[in-house]
């Protein structure tokens, strides 16, 4: 039915059909799109599957073997070639997935142009911050803090986005700086007493030894004359550690949430953060101790001692794991990188050493022209000293014997240098001084690249409380530190001469078992139906006296007087019984049966 309408006016379609065609229009432009990247998404990952094929010359097993395939006339071995290219497929559109959607970014560093004469060395602050953008420019800062000083340890967040730096001057002062925004957050002076006993004791101690963030921002151990102390990020003091007395050095462990120390005692400690108490406690009996590091690896905890040998602890034993001597003379400093495989180490020889941890071997030297107080590895393996007032940054220092530094800072006016740390994820080196705290540029130190479930540089307030709990739940338990992480949970091989042993073992039982069995079988009387049921209704019958038993016994009874009165009158034995000496029968020959011998004497 068609609707009516007046000559010369159109008709007005409704709005629902006019939405409808807009709709439709919008649509198919989305889906044109969509095809259209979908297309340029597949065609590059069949670029970058090039890469990836088995083959060397960027063709796939399919290219390569299909047509050769057709001539085989066997099917399992068709059906291997099929296997085979379809694995090759699946990992080359693997691995180029992977590589555009996952792409790491890869870490920048300084270049210098050789044919000029130039060398990265060379380079200052000064010219490198003139060279970036304005948001790295904020990250170079130098905070005059002379009062307060010297500043003998700073330490970043796990995220790399706050920085705590502790001073021993004016009697102890303590700073927690949100450092990427300027943000002073607390600040803390102590205001130790420095008429104490102990000080006249072993003489001049810092206010401020150590400081140390725990497992988020929130809260930091700080070591003071005495005892340590925990606060949080308002300044607020919220617990007293009276165990950890005379702490020199201090680490945590975000795994296993167990806070380690090391003192003027030698006592290497262990306390759980979560419950508050002291998980182990071992003497390292090498006197005073003030150089604790742990592994990324393994959580092993490394100790540097006056004697110049670096000890490995763990909580589950109360003796070292390894004991290697480094140096001939005070280890000062010693740092791991992240793999856990190496092991720099500087003591009062002037001497840098690199160690291979997984053979305990050195690999090289270097030799500074004093003493080197400070060291420390970042993320990416750069290796960063301090001796006097200079600081040096060595890039490739630790798999290779490098040339010369990377990149090298001096400091006017006479500070003297105390403590160095990396920043994690960022460009960034903080060196505590004399004279106060100073952030330097290091192209290349940090990682690009972070895991927001291990640490996430842009965390929010929600996002640092679901990563606490998350945690809390996935901490691991301190019986699980140990040299090989990668232990837990497999087989340990057992000795061959154990092996052998419990063979032997095994067989003698096994032949013992056979013996006793034997002896068994042959003392046993052998006899078929005993048990059966005919048989136990007899013996039964037996004690039952009726008048059917008593004509069997009497029956029995005449019988046996029959043979005897026959074997009387005619010389014969009654059957199954020889007949008797007086009988006149003859005697058995040899030769006669022996179902014949009641009728012989």
């Amino acid at each position: 039915m068609t609707r009516a309408t007046l000559p010369g006016i159109v008709p007005v379609e409704n709005d629902d059909e006019n939405t409808k065609k807009k709709n439709n229009k919008k649509n198919n432009k989305r889906k044109m799109k969509t095809k259209i990247a979908a297309k340029i998404i597949d065609e590059e990952l069949h670029n970058l599957k090039k890469k990836y094929y088995a083959s060397a010359s960027g063709r796939s097993l399919k290219e390569t073997i299909s047509s050769k395939k057709d001539t085989i006339s066997d099917k399992k071995t068709r059906g291997k070639f099929e296997r085979a290219m379809e694995l090759d497929e699946s990992a080359a559109l693997e691995n180029a997935r992977r590589e555009r959607y996952l792409s790491m970014e890869p870490s920048g560093v300084l270049e210098a142009e050789t044919e000029k004469g130039e060398r990265t060395w060379r380079f200052q602050q000064s010219e490198i911050i003139a060279h970036v953008d304005v948001n790295a420019k904020k990250k170079a800062f130098d905070l005059r803090l002379e009062g307060s000083g010297p500043y003998r340890s700073v330490d970043f967040s796990p995220n790399g986005q706050h920085l705590v730096i502790g001073g021993s001057g004016d009697g102890g002062h303590v700073a927690n700086v949100e450092w990427n925004k300027h943000k002073l957050l607390s600040e803390i002076y102590l205001d130790e007493n420095k008429d104490d006993e102990n000080m006249r004791e072993v003489g001049v101690i810092p206010a401020v030894k150590c400081v140390k963030y725990l497992h988020n921002t929130e809260f930091f151990a700080v070591a003071q004359t005495k005892y340590t102390y925990i606060y949080d990020k308002r300044g607020l003091e919220i617990h007293r550690l009276d165990k950890h007395r005379d702490v020199f050095a201090m680490d945590f462990l975000p795994k296993h949430f167990l806070l380690t120390t090391v003192g003027r005692e030698g006592i290497v400690r262990w306390q759980d953060t979560t419950h508050g108490e002291i998980v182990a406690e071992h003497r390292t009996k090498l006197g005073k101790c003030s150089v604790l590091r742990r592994s990324e690896y393994n959580a092993v905890t490394h100790l540097g001692h006056s004697n110049g040998t670096v000890t490995l602890w763990s909580p589950n034993q109360g003796q070292a794991l390894v004991k290697m001597l480094c140096h001939r003379g005070r280890v000062n400093a010693l740092a791991l990188d992240q793999s856990g495989r190496y092991m720099a180490t500087t003591g009062l020889d002037c001497q840098i050493k690199v160690w291979d941890l997984r053979k305990y071997q050195e690999l090289h030297a270097y030799y500074a022209p004093t003493e080197v107080k400070a060291m420390d590895i970042s993320q990416r393996g750069m290796l960063a000293i301090s001796y006097g007032s200079r600081v040096q940054i060595w890039n490739e220092a630790l798999t290779t014997k490098a040339k010369s530094p990377y990149l090298n800072h001096q400091f006017v006016n006479g500070s003297k240098v105390f403590d160095v740390k990396f920043c994690p994820y960022e460009d960034v080196l903080a060196v505590g001084h004399s004279k106060g705290v100073t952030n330097i540029l290091v192209p290349g130190s940090g990682e690009p690249n972070y895991d927001t479930f291990v640490a996430n540089p842009f965390e929010t307030k929600n996002q640092r409380r679901e990563m606490e709990v998350a945690k809390l739940l996935d901490k691991l338990p301190s019986e699980m530190i140990q040299l090989d992480p990668n232990a837990i949970g497999q087989l340990r091989d057992v000795p061959k001469e154990v092996q052998k042993e419990r063979r032997e073992a095994a067989l003698r039982a096994e032949m013992e078992a056979k013996m006793k069995q034997r002896e068994k079988n042959e003392s046993k009387t052998k006899m078929k139906g005993k048990n059966r049921a005919s048989k136990r209704y007899r013996k039964k019958q037996i004690n039952v006296i009726d008048d059917k038993m008593m004509a069997k016994l009497e029956a029995k009874k005449a019988r046996e007087e029959g043979y005897k009165k026959r074997a009387n009158e005619q010389g014969r034995a009654k059957p199954g019984v020889r007949a008797g000496a007086a009988s006149d029968a003859p005697r058995k020959p040899d030769d006669a049966p022996d179902a014949l011998r009641r009728f012989y004497k």
